[in-house]
């Protein structure tokens, strides 16, 4: 399959263009400097020439509280660069899946929340998010939205993918205790963004790991045993405290109805997902001191 990956310098991205090369995948991955979303012409001039059997989008601005003061930035990539991409897989016949969030909800439901429940995004980054889903929509019926979050892999720079190495290297950390999400492996997540764009299903997917979802501070703790560290260098601290400019759903936890309806097997679960990430960053480190000596 030929396919075109945009955002491949990100966390999801980069995992998704090793996956496809790895099965023998025509791929033509693209970083945020190589091609600028937000730019429609740009996009449409890329997306001619690549001509993919399917656009799979990675690409978005998620400095959640940096969106909070830089609007417009915010609108252009996650808001208006899945519209320009959808519109210009559409003058190609190409097949088109592009990631959202989990923050496109608010927080308050108590359980998972599946594609039957009203999203109300509580940041300019969830609402720009939300926005991109529904114009991408839109402009292209052969658009497949996957909602997911609390990602974490190889490269990634938030708390669940550094919560390991910043230990190891004797930081103390604050792991919030009382807001819940269902964590993601990036590289699960990235195999079940090619299945879904072989699919070809238009539709709104929630793809994360299988579980009951967690907080950050239990996240962090599980993923210290797995690597046999100790866990004292982790404090507790709770939602409110933190003071952040943007506010973020105290509940994300997802599900999908689709998924179980069209036969998808589960992903692995979130504690597998970190074993695998523990092992892969384990091999990849071994090597690189190899290629030191």
């Amino acid at each position: 399959m030929k396919i075109l990956i945009t955002g491949a310098g990100g966390l999801v991205g980069s995992a998704l263009t090793e996956h496809c090369i790895e099965i023998g995948d025509e791929v033509s991955s693209y970083d945020r400097a190589a091609l600028d979303i937000s730019n429609f012409e740009h996009v449409e001039s890329v997306v001619s020439e690549v001509r993919p059997d399917v656009l799979i989008n990675c690409a978005a601005w998620t400095d959640v509280d940096g969106c909070e003061t830089d609007v417009q930035r915010c609108h252009s990539v996650n808001a208006l660069g899945p519209e320009n991409l959808a519109r210009a897989c559409r003058k190609v016949a190409a097949g088109f899946v592009t990631i959202s969030t989990d923050y496109v909800f608010d927080g308050t439901k108590d359980g998972f929340y599946t594609q039957r429940d009203d999203p109300n995004p509580l940041s300019v980054y969830a609402r720009a998010k939300l926005e991109g889903e529904r114009r991408s929509q839109g402009q292209y019926s052969r658009t497949i939205v996957v909602r997911s979050g609390f990602i974490f892999g190889q490269g990634g720079k938030n708390f669940l993918s550094t919560v390991v190495d910043r230990v190891r290297q004797g930081e103390r950390l604050n792991a919030i205790c009382d807001a819940w999400g269902t964590p993601t492996y990036a590289n699960d997540l990235a195999v079940r963004l090619r299945e879904l764009a072989c699919l070809d299903l238009p539709g709104l997917f929630h793809v994360v790991s299988s579980g009951e979802g967690t907080t950050y501070f239990e996240f962090a703790i599980e993923a210290l045993k797995i690597a046999g560290y100790d866990e004292s260098n982790i404090e507790i601290v709770r939602h409110d405290s933190l003071n952040r400019p943007a506010a973020r759903p105290r509940n994300s936890r997802l599900r999908c109805l689709l998924s179980e309806a069209l036969d998808l097997e589960p992903l692995a679960t979130w504690q597998a997902g970190i074993k695998k990430f523990i092992d892969r960053s384990t091999i990849k480190q071994r090597q690189k001191n190899q290629v030191g000596d």
